[in-house]
């Protein structure tokens, strides 16, 4: 089965490289479809806190992956708090698949050991996201996973607003949380996403263009739990006619400022 891929990038480079498709290191050459309404779009996002670095396979089939100069299988793979493809999507054949996060078979620890395992049903001309999300067990060496559908704007949504919504990808807060934007010259709030609990995503809403601060708070609260500022991790802009997904992974019993598994916020343009 070939498991195909679109972005632009992947039309620049496929007729230098191929990737690294099965735990054997054997090379399959990646085709480029061109019919956007007979593929579903995905993205993959390693967001279970701790988690080692994963490749992504469909069916058995590598549908994520870093590039490799030898043939072996990049080391790298998809590392915790990333997302594959960086930009936009990457496309596959509509269908059922089992889908599933494997540490790389180069990897120094657990090399093939698949973390996560999921059976979406994806749908030709749909856009999905896929998480690993929670926290990842060490012991059991197992995280989990959900598929969220991306109901994106129209491409004739106007170039004079920016489109974002929040994904819940924490397991440990004590409720579902609000997503507040605060525009870093202005300081006007705007609640972007109310109630989103764990495994669930907003819709995209239209926010002015702009530098936002990001919060995340409890429904009813005015307590900051989790914050990306000019103080913590830096402000983000969301840029006209854009989509954006900011997503909340980590653990929230940790309060260390420096650790790799906090509550974070990230922002990832979907489009």
């Amino acid at each position: 089965m070939k498991i195909k891929y679109l972005g632009i990038l992947a039309v620049t480079l496929a007729s230098v490289f191929s990737f690294s498709c099965k735990k054997d290191n054997s090379i399959q050459v990646i085709d480029l479809p061109l019919d956007a309404a007979n593929n579903a779009r995905i993205k993959y996002f390693n967001f279970a806190a701790g988690a080692p670095s994963v490749n992504f396979y469909a069916n058995g089939v590598k549908v994520s992956g870093i590039l490799s100069a030898t043939g072996a299988e990049n080391a790298a793979g998809t590392g915790y708090g990333a997302v594959y493809p960086a930009s936009n999507y990457s496309a596959i054949a509509g269908g059922t698949y089992k889908i599933n996060g494997i540490i790389p078979s180069t990897a120094t620890a657990n090399a093939n050991v698949s973390i996560s395992e999921i059976s979406p049903v994806l749908a030709n001309g749909k856009y999905y996201s896929l998480y690993t999300s929670g926290i990842y067990n060490a012991t059991t060496k197992t995280a989990e996973s959900f598929v969220l559908e991306d109901v994106l704007p129209a491409s004739s949504a106007s170039n004079m607003v920016s489109y974002v919504r929040f994904v819940n990808a924490i397991p440990n807060g004590t409720g579902p949380m609000n997503l507040v934007i605060k525009n870093s010259i202005t300081a006007v709030e705007m609640v972007v996403a109310t109630n989103v609990a764990y495994k669930t995503g907003s819709a995209f809403v239209a926010v002015p263009i702009g530098s936002y601060e990001l919060y995340v708070r409890y429904p009813g609260s005015s307590t900051n739990l989790i914050s990306r500022n000019g103080t913590t991790n830096g402000v983000v802009s969301f840029f006209g006619g854009r989509t954006n997904t900011v997503g909340a992974r980590g653990d929230m019993t940790i309060t260390s400022a420096t650790a790799t598994n906090r509550p974070l916020l990230d922002n990832t343009a979907n489009q």
